[in-house]
């Protein structure tokens, strides 16, 4: 068996504990776990390499051909059994790798153990009991904390609980306050969780980003609140009905293309209702339903009082805070589908899989702005009764059509261009056209459009790869024409594709085309065998390695909208967001990093101000293109401040707040781009 086959294979297991990366199965569920073909390959694996160790959870990779032979002594007897040994084995290599964790003080914990078992185990009921206890005092909010027996013991004791000897949970016996609320004074009042807007939601925002507010679509904003979004979007004119059920109950809930079901999931507190809300919103739904959320981290949820799998606010409303990868997870699991991530908390669902297609062709397939036409010298005749050229007499029409050419990096269809009728009058056809233009316009401008249309193509199918899309059978009539151009075949696009998304795991092909693209560009900050740091405006710019790294990470986090760098690292498999509150000012602040593990699917969000202090970007010259006059301004800003901070290493300069009082030991106040002394005259 190799690894496309055993892939495949796991992809039709249904039982068991699924995760990102790996899929999760106790022994005694493994006949009616396993397709028997795997089954047998993993019987037959395990006798050749004859092992022995004691083992009964299995753990299968999803992205490599490896498994792994678990050992939870306690399974059975205890509620959140530790790992006492792991015992991995490469099934390509026919090597085996075992890790002992019998003496580690903090080792590896098991939780939801009835999802490891199938439902007719005699301790299935248990096992749910065991986690429902659980969530009842919210010891789940947070997943990527308690997979360790000493975090999971402190969350408990800091819940207001201890556990006995089976690990079932009681109520501690001294003076700690209960963190869960069984019984609250009066109703949840949801309808305080609706609050006034002057402007578009975040979801309608990306709606708009993303042209879906045109016109051509009808709405349905499921759970509208104040209607402040249903008002403005009536006031253009759109085909939009909402709906709520405590703020506009009489409203219209029909079919249509597109739904928004906003900020609605996180302030219902009966979680079967809130699975009813998801389900009867996507049943709504022809071609896409936006779901959005609250997200939020512990430091947040720890201000309210935990109630189930939220919190009470002082408003006496229910908040359910998720992580980005919580709310995928809930949503794929609910509805049975895949998602898109369209922003942070902002989760897309294509009913419509051409619909689909069109937004993940709208992220590579942009206008390219070949701004500059470099034209040959026309040879004139030297006759009194000169006559004009061809291209002189439909010079406009010409320049229309190559920049047309250009941006398709091919000769474009009849359908493709507008004036193709009148083309076909006076120059006969689109090939002849073309002809005539190689020979008055720069052919190396054509060559670079091909290369990048093909850059394009590329990142485009190995980030459906990476998505695991189908995208052939919805691709529009355009791509087709552009595979034929600049490929032997649909099958040789998808396998240099394919070749793409598997060099973006190898770190040497990342650093290299860091280099390369540093070298290209000479703005960022380039730090050898370690990080590349870019303005997000060169991305679609950038050697298609990158490109399609970096959109591995977009598919996990979502639209790039209001990113201004981007931080790609080359050996740890991350890539860093970063958010400033204006970069076009000479010191703009950090006010947001949003960092992104593609080996562990998962992000972590920094916002600054508030949890962190505001980071000074002192390093702005890096970015700017030398011999202009920012470069120059930026320049004499930098000599000012460096005059004040001299004598301190440029690494150690201070965040923000300390900053402030450098400013005035120096008795100067920054203001946008100057500096000023205290009598308001620039210093």
């Amino acid at each position: 068996m190799n690894f496309v086959e055993y892939k495949a294979l796991t992809k039709q297991i249904k039982l068991g504990k699924s995760l990102p990366t790996a899929i999760y199965i106790h022994k005694s569920a493994l006949e009616e776990a396993l397709p028997a073909l795997l089954n047998t390959f993993i019987t037959e694996k395990l006798k050749q390499l004859k092992v022995k160790s004691q083992w009964n959870v299995l753990k299968l990779y999803k992205r490599d051909f490896k498994l792994s032979l678990l050992y939870y002594p306690d399974f059975e007897t205890y509620a959140y059994p530790a790992l006492q040994s792991s015992l991995t084995i490469d099934l390509l290599e026919n090597t085996k790798n075992k890790t002992d964790f019998s003496k580690s003080e903090n080792p590896p914990i098991l939780h939801r153990k009835e999802t490891f078992i199938s439902k007719h185990h005699q301790q299935f009921k248990e096992f749910v009991a065991i986690t429902t206890e659980g969530e009842d005092i919210g010891l789940y909010e947070n997943t990527k904390t308690i997979g360790f027996k000493n975090n999971w013991e402190k969350l408990i004791a800091k819940k207001g609980y201890s556990i006995n000897k089976q690990g079932r949970l009681f109520k501690s016996s001294h003076d700690t306050p209960a963190p869960v609320l069984t019984n609250i004074e009066q109703p949840i009042q949801r309808y305080k969780t609706a609050i006034n807007r002057d402007r578009l939601s975040a979801p309608f925002q990306k709606l708009a980003r993303f042209g879906y507010l045109n016109g051509e679509h009808t709405i349905l904003d499921y759970g509208c609140g104040l209607q402040d979004d249903l008002r403005e979007l009536e006031a253009h004119g759109l085909n939009i009905n909402g709906w709520d059920p405590n703020h506009y109950p009489s409203g219209n809930r029909v079919k249509s293309d597109i739904v928004n079901l906003g900020f609605v999931l996180n302030v219902i507190e009966n979680i079967e209702e809130r699975s009813q809300t998801l389900n009867a919103a996507f049943n709504f739904t022809n071609k896409l339903l936006v779901v959005s959320v609250m997200l939020a981290g512990t430091a947040k949820t720890e201000q309210f009082k935990p109630y189930k799998d939220g919190v009470i606010t002082k408003l006496n409303t229910f908040q359910k805070y998720y992580s980005q990868s919580q709310i995928r997870d809930y949503i794929e699991q609910t509805l049975k589908v895949t998602t898109v991530v369209l922003g942070q908390g902002i989760i897309a669902v294509f009913k419509d899989k051409a619909f689909e297609e069109e937004y993940y062709l709208s992220q590579q397939f942009n206008d390219h702005n070949w701004q500059h036409i470099t034209q040959r010298p026309i040879q004139k005749t030297v006759s009194k009764a000169q006559q004009r050229t061809i291209f002189e007499k439909h010079q406009q029409l010409l320049n229309d059509f190559w920049q047309q050419t250009l941006y398709f990096g091919r000769i474009p269809s009849n359908d493709e261009f507008e004036q193709s009728d009148l083309i076909r009058q006076k120059l006969q056809s689109h090939n002849k056209t073309f002809e005539l233009c190689l020979h008055n316009f720069e052919q190396s401008d054509f060559a670079l459009a091909q290369q990048k249309r093909k850059d394009d193509l590329l990142t485009y199918f190995a980030l459906s790869l990476f998505g695991k899309r189908k995208a052939k059978s919805h691709m529009p009539t355009r791509i087709h024409r552009d595979i034929k151009a600049h490929f032997e075949s649909y099958n040789a696009c998808l396998e240099a594709a394919q070749t793409h998304l598997y060099s973006v795991g190898n770190p040497l092909n990342i650093a290299r085309a860091c280099y390369q693209a540093f070298e290209q560009f000479k703005l960022g900050e380039f730090i050898d065998s370690h990080s590349y740091t870019f303005p997000l405006a060169l991305l679609n710019k950038m050697p298609v390695e990158i490109r399609v790294y970096v959109g591995c990470a977009g598919q996990l986090y979502g639209d790039f909208e209001g990113i201004d760098l981007i931080k790609v690292h080359m050996r740890s498999g991350k890539v860093t967001l970063l958010k400033y509150d204006d970069f076009t000012k000479p010191l703009p602040l950090l006010t947001e990093r949003i960092k992104i593990k593609l080996l562990e699917l998962d992000i972590d969000f920094f916002i600054y101000g508030d949890e962190f202090p505001y980071k000074p970007h002192y390093n702005k010259l890096a970015y700017l293109k030398p011999n202009t006059k920012a470069y120059k301004n930026q320049l004499a800003f930098d000599k000012k401040l460096n005059d004040m901070l001299k004598g301190i290493p440029k690494t150690e300069w201070p965040d923000w707040p300390i900053l402030q009082k450098v400013f005035e030991y120096w008795k100067v106040e920054l203001k946008k781009d100057k500096f000023y002394t205290k009598s308001n005259s620039k210093s």
